[in-house]
């Protein structure tokens, strides 16, 4: 086995999507790869303060954690890659739908197949970056990733990682985007 040291951009990491409300209550979305569920009920988001994601947690104290499907790796690419704070239509731009949640004041992505709606708990300046800590408030799942009990089957999930060290995105141990790329078309919009 080789030892890599600690070198954590070495591996693949979980793709997630933050959602929040813009001041102006348009739909803001960032795509995030540092972070996920740190305890039975919370979250931990680690961000750089100046993302347009940031602003809206601390005015809203809420959001949405997403999980995306493979079906939205062009959009959640391009949320990964095009700031909130230079495009205003961002999330428009990508041709996917939200609604309002009913448990926290934040949006639901409707074509992304697991959503846990959160409230900010906590914002903590650490040496490397911000963390949020967020309340895990209600989890949604579509039918679609539902096995025969109505449990989440992780399988049925169609999702995707990150590689950081390559800057690939993959699926079922295949590469099936490329990072900072594949969302790329959608700038020109």
């Amino acid at each position: 086995m080789k030892d890599f040291g600690v070198k954590p951009y070495l591996f693949p990491m979980p793709v997630y999507m933050i959602g929040t409300y813009n001041e102006d209550g348009t739909v803001d979305s960032m795509a995030m790869a540092w972070g996920g569920i740190c305890a039975e009920d919370m979250v931990a988001l680690n961000l750089e303060e100046e993302h347009k994601t940031v602003q809206n947690l601390k005015a809203r104290g809420a959001f949405t954690l997403s999980v995306p499907g493979m079906d939205t790796l062009e959009a959640s690419d391009f949320m990964g890659i095009a700031s909130a704070n230079k495009f205003a239509d961002k999330f428009a731009r990508t041709g996917l739908h939200a609604v309002k949640s009913s448990r926290v004041d934040a949006p639901v992505i409707t074509e992304y197949p697991l959503t846990l709606e959160c409230t900010v708990l906590e914002m903590q300046q650490q040496p490397y970056g911000l963390r949020v800590l967020g309340k895990i408030e209600n989890v949604l799942a579509d039918e679609r990733v539902l096995d025969e009990q109505g449990r989440i089957d992780a399988g049925k999930l169609n999702t995707f990682l990150f590689d950081q060290m390559r800057n690939d995105y993959y699926a079922v141990g295949e590469v099936c985007g490329k990072a900072w790329h594949s969302g790329a078309p959608l700038l020109k919009k």
